[in-house]
């Protein structure tokens, strides 16, 4: 069988290699994303250096689908400032503009209230049951910048049951 059984071989030795240099450069881009994004994380000291708005409560400003570019730093947090905070037992950050800075006397520390450009009243409602006002613990960083309609590509892969991933425990994981 000579030359057919050398071809054979030759095809699926080469087929081997394809796989393996697919799955190495699928490595390389998986690990190179995690490389970047933590470097951000370093660069802007926030734990989410980018996020995607995915409601309307800051039109005109920023639009549902924009991308945010996050900075957190040491200064003072000022009224008018736009934030990005997380609510203690809710999963998706918030993206909304601070219209009232309440400082403690006693501790020095800073409060703040906030409210979506686009919304009638200020958070309050959104905030855990009894809390009054965001501390610093709660904001993940300030808004420095901005990418129109980049974020779709996010809110539809999340949205769209077409194109959502399911994995065999999104069912049963319900119940």
């Amino acid at each position: 069988m000579g030359w057919i059984g050398d071809t054979v071989d030759s095809i699926k030795s080469i087929q081997i290699r394809q796989l393996l240099t697919q799955v190495v450069s699928l490595g390389m881009i998986v690990t190179s994303a995690l490389i970047i994004w933590k470097g951000l994380m370093c660069v802007t000291g926030s734990e989410s250096p980018v996020v995607v708005v995915l409601s309307g409560s800051m039109e005109p400003g920023f639009k549902r689908g924009d991308i945010l570019f996050l900075h957190m730093s040491k200064d003072p947090i000022r009224a008018g400032e736009i934030v990005v905070f997380n609510i203690d037992g809710r999963e998706i950050p918030i993206v909304h503009r601070v219209i009232k800075v309440h400082e403690r006397q006693d501790t020095g520390e800073v409060d703040v209230l906030t409210k979506g450009d686009n919304n009638y009243g200020d958070d309050r409602l959104l905030y855990a049951q009894g809390q009054q006002y965001l501390q610093r613990h709660h904001i993940m960083g300030r808004a420095v910048g901005f990418l129109p309609y980049v974020g779709w590509v996010t809110i539809i892969m999340t949205e769209k049951p077409i194109i959502k991933v399911r994995f065999p425990c999104d069912m049963d994981c319900l119940n």
